[in-house]
């Protein structure tokens, strides 16, 4: 999955003008031109695929219902972009998510020594890893502010809160990927030394079996 943002996607101008009249064809093709993005922003934010292909859905469904009331062909892409956000904002109030990413975690930490064995960091993607070590809040502002271009106080009022609030959350979030990239890179660097020493201890065996091999057929 790619971290592509509304803004890489540009709806045709005969198909935006469909949206606005109804039109059956129009609105298959803006879901083909859209789906993606509001799939990308849904599965990053809530980490959860079946919750995202459910904002899909129903960020589509009201664009059935109710694209005609949108004002211009220019404005479709940022009205299904705020309707996707907020039904991924509605899901992370959900009390039934909040248990269920309890018990998620958990999972995951009951499950981690068993991961690290396996070296799970090189095969995860790096961008999952990183927003996965964010709060669900968190996780959201960088989302919505560094790849779909909101501003503090755009993502405030989306979320309920004030610009100060989206501000410090974006600081803080950016400070602990900073501390998990330099953790990451650390790691990277203790196996790579641990790979190079069984690596040389192995070549000083070859060449100690070689040794005791020569002596022995003189």
């Amino acid at each position: 999955m790619s971290m592509a943002g509304f803004s890489d996607v540009l709806l045709p101008e005969a198909v935006a003008r469909g949206v606005l009249r109804g039109d059956r064809d129009s609105l298959a093709d803006a879901y083909r031109v859209l789906s993606r993005p509001v799939m990308n922003m849904a599965a990053r934010i809530l980490r959860d695929r079946p919750l995202a292909e459910e904002v899909v859905q129903d960020t589509f469904i009201d664009l059935v219902e109710k694209g005609s009331q949108i004002q211009s062909g220019d404005a479709i892409t940022a009205w299904v972009r705020k309707v996707a956000v907020n039904h991924c904002l509605m899901r992370l109030r959900s009390p039934w998510h909040a248990r269920r990413m309890d018990v998620d975690v958990e999972e995951a930490l009951s499950r981690q020594s068993v991961d690290e064995s396996m070296e799970w960091v090189e095969l995860v993607p790096t961008l999952e890893q990183a927003l996965a070590t964010l709060s669900e809040e968190a996780r959201t502002v960088v989302w919505l502010h560094d790849v779909e271009g909101y501003t503090h106080k755009e993502i405030g009022e989306l979320m309920g809160k004030t610009a100060s609030f989206s501000k410090s959350q974006l600081a803080r979030a950016y400070e602990k990927l900073l501390l998990w990239q330099q953790q990451r890179e650390t790691k990277q660097a203790e196996r790579i030394s641990a790979r190079q020493k069984i690596e040389l201890e192995g070549q000083n065996a070859k060449t100690t079996l070689g040794n005791i091999g020569s002596h022995c057929s003189t």
